[in-house]
C-alpha cells in the first residue's frame, strides 16, 4: 500500500522539476535552428554540415542513451540512482547551453563550433533526461498512480515549453527584440534559462521520495548486450518505438524551425505573431494534461487515439485550406492557428499515450524476462524523441535549400549582426528586413506550408494504424500482467 503523505508529497515535486528542463529542451529543439538562421550567414554547403552534424549526435545518442540507462541502473547511493544524474547532467547542460547562444563565430568556424557543443548537448541532457523519466516507475506501478505522475509531468513540461514559446519569440524578433536585435536577446534568454534549469529540478532533487527495492540487487554490469538485449527482446517496446518514433517526427516538424519561418516569410518578422500561433497551439493541451487520467478510466487508449486522429486531420486539413484559399492577413493567420490547435491537440494526445506505452513494457520486460530494467527502456523515449528532433531538422533544412528561403535567412542574419555591432540601428534594421521578405514568392511559401501539414497528418496516421495493430499491451492485458507479477512475488515469500 503507497504512502498518501508521499505521494500528495510526489505529486507536487515531481513535475515541478521538469519546468525548467522543458524551457531547455524547447529553446534548442525550437530555436536553436533559428537562431542559427537568422544570426549566421551560411552557404548551403554550411547548412549541410549542420544538419549532418545534428543526425550524426543523434546517431550517437543511439548508444549515449541506452548506456546512460545502463549506467543508471547500476548506480548506487544513498541519494539513491536518479538523483545523482540529474544533478550533475541539469549543471553541465546549463554550461553548454550558455555557450552555444553566446559565442559569436560565423563562418566555417562556427560550423566546428556547433560540432562541438551540439554534442556535448547531447551527452549532458541525456543525464537528467533519462534519469528524470526512469523515476516514473520507481515512483509507482499502480497505473491509475503512474498515469497521473505521467499527466501531471506533462502539464509542468508544458508549462515549460509555453513560457519558453510566449517569450523566446517575442523577445528575439521584431520590435520587443532585448537589445535591438537577435544575437543579444538569444544570449540573454539563454542565460536566464540555464539559471532556472537547476532553480527547478531542485524540487524534484529534494523533494522527491523514490521506491528503492533494488538497492538490495546485485550490481547489474555495464553490458552493451545488456541494453541491446533487453530492447530487443521486448517485441512491444521495439513496436511502441518505432510507432513513437514516427509520431514525433510528425509532431516536432512544425517546431523544427519551419513553422516560426513560414510565420515570418508569410506575416511579417514579428515575434508576437510566432508567439501566438504557438502559444494558442500549446494551450488547448492543456486540457489532456490535466484530464488525460479521468479520460483514460472511462475509454481506453485505442479508442482515443481515432477520436485524436480525426481531430488532427481536421487541423492539418484547415491549415493547409487556408494557406491556399486566402491571401495574406488577419483571417489567414486566424485560420492557420486554428488549425494548429486542433492538430497539435491530436497531436499531444497521441504522445501521452505513447509515453505511457512505453512504460508499460517495462512490466512486460519484467513478466517476460523477470528483471524490469527500468533504466534502460526508460532510456529508449529520450532516444526516440532526439533522433525524431534531428530527422525533423533535416527536413526543415532540405525544405530551406529545396525552395531557397536560405537566401531571405542570410540577409537576415546580415542585418541582425549589424545592428548587433551597432552599424545599422534597429528601426532600419526592421525595415530592411520588411523590404527582403516582400521578394518572398507564393511557390515558396506553399513549399513550406505543405512540409509542415501534409507530412505530419501522414507520419501519424502511419503511426496510428501501427498502434492499433502492432501494440498488445492495452489496459485489460496490462492488468493481467501486473497481476500475475504479483503472484509470482507471493509465491517465492
Amino acid at each position: 500500500m503507497e504512502d498518501q503523505h508521499i505521494k500528495k508529497t510526489n505529486l507536487i515535486m515531481f513535475p515541478l522539476g521538469t519546468v525548467g528542463r522543458d524551457m531547455m529542451y524547447n529553446l534548442v529543439t525550437s530555436y536553436l535552428l533559428t537562431f542559427v538562421l537568422f544570426t549566421h550567414k551560411l552557404t548551403a554547403a554550411q547548412l549541410s554540415a549542420i544538419t549532418a552534424i545534428m543526425v550524426a549526435a543523434r546517431i550517437f545518442d543511439a548508444l549515449n542513451d541506452p548506456i546512460m540507462g545502463n549506467i543508471i541502473e547500476r548506480t548506487r547511493t544513498k541519494w539513491g540512482k536518479f538523483k545523482p544524474w540529474l544533478v550533475i547532467g541539469i549543471l553541465t547542460t546549463s554550461v553548454v547551453i550558455y555557450l552555444a547562444f553566446n559565442v559569436q563565430l560565423q563562418g566555417w568556424a562556427f560550423v566546428w563550433f556547433f560540432g562541438i557543443i551540439y554534442f556535448a548537448y547531447s551527452i549532458t541532457y541525456t543525464m537528467h533526461d533519462i534519469s528524470y523519466w526512469g523515476m516514473v516507475p520507481a515512483l509507482s506501478s499502480d497505473a491509475n498512480t503512474r498515469n497521473q505522475y505521467t499527466s501531471r509531468a506533462t502539464l509542468f513540461a508544458g508549462i515549460g515549453g509555453m513560457l519558453a514559446a510566449a517569450f523566446i519569440p517575442m523577445f528575439t524578433a521584431g520590435d520587443n527584440a532585448i537589445g535591438g536585435n537577435a544575437v543579444t536577446a538569444y544570449g540573454r534568454i539563454a542565460l536566464i534559462i540555464a539559471i532556472l534549469g537547476p532553480v527547478f529540478l531542485a524540487f524534484t532533487v529534494f523533494g522527491v521520495t523514490e521506491q528503492r527495492s533494488y538497492k538490495d540487487d546485485p550490481v547489474p554490469p555495464v553490458s552493451f548486450k545488456k541494453i541491446v538485449g533487453t530492447i530487443t527482446g521486448n517485441d512491444q517496446l521495439m513496436w511502441i518505438a518505432l510507432i513513437f518514433l514516427l509520431q514525433q517526427i510528425g509532431n516536432g516538424i512544425v517546431l523544427s524551425g519551419i513553422g516560426q519561418t513560414y510565420i515570418y516569410v508569410e506575416f511579417g518578422y514579428k515575434g508576437i505573431f510566432f508567439t501566438a500561433f504557438q502559444m494558442l497551439g500549446m494551450v488547448v493541451t492543456a486540457f489532456l494534461m490535466i484530464f488525460y487520467p479521468a479520460i483514460s478510466r472511462h475509454m481506453n487508449r485505442k479508442k482515443l487515439m481515432s477520436i485524436l486522429m480525426a481531430v488532427s486531420a481536421a487541423g492539418y486539413a484547415v491549415m493547409l485550406l487556408a494557406g491556399l484559399v486566402l491571401g495574406t492577413g488577419n483571417a489567414k493567420f486566424a485560420l492557420i492557428t486554428l488549425g494548429y490547435m486542433l492538430a497539435n491537440f491530436g497531436q499531444y494526445g497521441f504522445y501521452l499515450i505513447m509515453m505511457i506505452s512505453i512504460m508499460n513494457t517495462v512490466e512486460y520486460n519484467e513478466y517476460v524476462h523477470g528483471t524490469r530494467d527500468e533504466g534502460i527502456v526508460s532510456s529508449l523515449r529520450p532516444f526516440l524523441t532526439k533522433m525524431a528532433s534531428a530527422l525533423t531538422v533535416a527536413i526543415a533544412n532540405f525544405t530551406y535549400i529545396i525552395f531557397n528561403i536560405i537566401h531571405y535567412t542570410n540577409g537576415i542574419a546580415d542585418l541582425e549582426q549589424a545592428a548587433n555591432a551597432g552599424e545599422i540601428s534597429a528601426e532600419q534594421k526592421a525595415s530592411e528586413i520588411t523590404v527582403l521578405l516582400q521578394g518572398v514568392q507564393h511557390s515558396q511559401t506553399l513549399g513550406l506550408l505543405v512540409v509542415m501539414t501534409v507530412v505530419p497528418l501522414a507520419l501519424m496516421f502511419l503511426s496510428y494504424v501501427l498502434y492499433k495493430k502492432r501494440y498488445k499491451l492495452d489496459e485489460g492485458e496490462y492488468q493481467r500482467i501486473c497481476r500475475e507479477i504479483e503472484q509470482r512475488k507471493a509465491g517465492k515469500a
